[in-house]
Parts: C-alpha cells; sequence; structure tokens
C-alpha cells in the first residue's frame, strides 16, 4: 500500500513553453542543446522533437527559439526525469504533461458520483453515497472497507461521517485529487500514502481528522467511545506507528472505567507518542500532559517493576536450588 505508483501516462504529445535568456542559451554548450554532433543537422530539422522510452514525442523548440532543453543523447528519460531536470534548469518552464497536470472531467465526476449514490426514492432524501455505495466503491477498488487507503480516501474527500459521501465532498473531493475515474483514484491512493509517509504535516492532519470522521455527529458526539478510538488508532496508524501503541491500546483495554476518549487526549496522544519514546524515559508528570497519560505511566512503571521483582525472585530461587 505504501509503494508509490508511477507517474500517470503521457498524451501522444505534450507542450513544454518557457524563455530563457539568450545570453544564458550561447553559454550552453552543443552538447546540452542538441542530442548528439552527429544528429546536430536533425535536431534543428523540421522534426524539432525528442523520442522518449516511451514512444511519445516532446516537441522541442525551433532552431531561432530562446527555449533550451538539457535532456540527454540515449533520450531514454522517463517524464518524471524530464520534468525534474526542466525544472531545475529552467524554473520558469510551463509543464502541461500528462494527466496528473489535466483537470478533470465535471461529467465524469457526476457520472461516478451518480454510479455509488444511494437510489433513494424520496426526493427530500439526502443526495449522498452510502454504506450500501462506498461499499460497492470498495470492491471497485479492489480494498476492504475498513482499510486505510479508505480513511485516506475519506480525509481527501472531507467527509463529514462515517459511512456518508455528500455529492459536495466527492466531486470536489476527487477533483481535488486530480481523479475522475475508479483507475485514477486507485493510482492517486498510493501516491497520496507514500505523501503521509514522508510529511509529518499532512500525517498529522489526517490524524486529527480521523477523531471527527470517528464521532457519530448526527446523534451529537463529542467524545469518541474508547473501543471505537482503540479501532481507529489501530488503523491510522498503518503507518508511523509509535513504538508504545501496543503497551497504550493494552492499557487501554485493562481499563475498562475507560469509556470515551476525548478530543484534546486524542490530539495529545500524537505529540506524546513521539516525545516519550519507547522506554517512556522522557516523560515529565510535571508537563501539561492529560491525567490519562499519568495514569498510563504509572502503570508501565508498575508493571515494569513488577517484571523485575519477578525476575529477582526467580533468580533468588534458582540461586538457593543451586545451593543446596
Amino acid at each position: 500500500m505504501g509503494n508509490c505508483l508511477t507517474c500517470f501516462k503521457e498524451p501522444n504529445q505534450t507542450a513544454l513553453e518557457d524563455t530563457v535568456n539568450h545570453k544564458d542559451k550561447e553559454e550552453m554548450s552543443e552538447a546540452r542543446l542538441y542530442p548528439a554532433p552527429s544528429h546536430h543537422a536533425a535536431a534543428r530539422s523540421a522534426a524539432n522533437e525528442i523520442r522518449l522510452d516511451n514512444g511519445n514525442h516532446l516537441p522541442t523548440a525551433p532552431p531561432d527559439s530562446t527555449l533550451t532543453a538539457t535532456l540527454t543523447s540515449s533520450a531514454t528519460l522517463t517524464r518524471p526525469a524530464v520534468v525534474a531536470n526542466a525544472r531545475k534548469s529552467h524554473p520558469k518552464v510551463v509543464l502541461t504533461m500528462g494527466v496528473a497536470e489535466s483537470k478533470p472531467s465535471e461529467a465524469k465526476l457526476a457520472a461516478l458520483f451518480d454510479r455509488y449514490r444511494d437510489p433513494c426514492e424520496d426526493a427530500e432524501e439526502e443526495d449522498a453515497i452510502l454504506a450500501e455505495g462506498i461499499e460497492q466503491l470498495c470492491r471497485d477498488l479492489q480494498v476492504p472497507p475498513d482499510d486505510f487507503a479508505v480513511l485516506v480516501l475519506a480525509w481527501k474527500l472531507g467527509a463529514q461521517r462515517m459511512c456518508r459521501f455528500t455529492r459536495t465532498e466527492f466531486v470536489s473531493g476527487l477533483r481535488a485529487m486530480r481523479a475522475d475515474s475508479v483507475k485514477a483514484i486507485q493510482t492517486r491512493l498510493p501516491e497520496v500514502i507514500c505523501e503521509l509517509e514522508r510529511d509529518r504535516d499532512l500525517f498529522r492532519d489526517l490524524y486529527r481528522f480521523t477523531f471527527r470522521f470517528g464521532l457519530d455527529s448526527a446523534e451529537g458526539q463529542r467524545i469518541l467511545p474508547a473501543d471505537i478510538a482503540q479501532v481507529l488508532w489501530k488503523l491510522v496508524f498503518t503507518i508511523r506507528e509509535p513504538p508504545i501503541l501496543d503497551r497504550w491500546l493494552s492499557f487501554l483495554d485493562t481499563h475498562q472505567s475507560i469509556r470515551g476518549i476525548p478530543k484534546d487526549t486524542w490530539n495529545m496522544f500524537l505529540n506524546f507518542s513521539e516525545h516519550v519514546g519507547n522506554d517512556l524515559s522522557c516523560y515529565d508528570d510535571n508537563e501539561a500532559w492529560p491525567s490519562l497519560f499519568d495514569d498510563f505511566v504509572e502503570f508501565e512503571n508498575d508493571q515494569a517493576n513488577q517484571n523485575v521483582s519477578k525476575e529477582m525472585e526467580k533468580e533468588r530461587e534458582e540461586f538457593i536450588i543451586a545451593e543446596n
């Protein structure tokens, strides 16, 4: 899931437009301006194109243009390499390459929503994709409904409630993702997950969204039930899992008196898990942590002391046996 897929395929031809200072062009060597000396004349001919490894052609500037391109003579650069080299050498180049840069079709977005929309008969019913439609969408995406990718999709759509995507959420969210088909969603989701793995701030946004997403807003819930919170902690930490997660969930299981998780406790757990490390040695009870974290650390220390006492008792018994 966390592996990035390759970029979208390019259309048959893609425009590359920009201008650079004429003086810079004169200082650039012939080897960088054209594929090879033997093809110098061909590069300046009417063909004026560089063949990429996928068979498509990237038009180059005509001989009297000030546009320059730093492409290799082997002409085997893939689209990401072309984009990276062009942007590095010419920051002002305007790139309009590939489906990822194109604007999604509004007609396709509307049709995609209608494919999964709840077939309500009452005109006053909500215009939304509900549980059954979401399950079908998950089947088409080939992911389980409780998969991390579905949580990421709900986050990208800005969904306000579980098991419900409104038309506005679905259409505007996919438009922002540049996806107007199931295949495009399948391509974009792994890319978004890769971004979440790299970008701490993005993950923090997803983490905070998860709390709100888990609430039953129709019932006016403001505190997440402890059992739901545990499920969502496991789900959101599919990536970037903190070392103490298992012990934290075990603590919640052991203390059944903990009935719910407030928003502040949920949000601060991310900071707490990053701060205390694996052995809780960095925890300072003088800091403004929620009292539940104090209880957790105390519980863990008691468990550690009990383990030490048991080990010492076992060693003592073994020593006595050996002496006799």
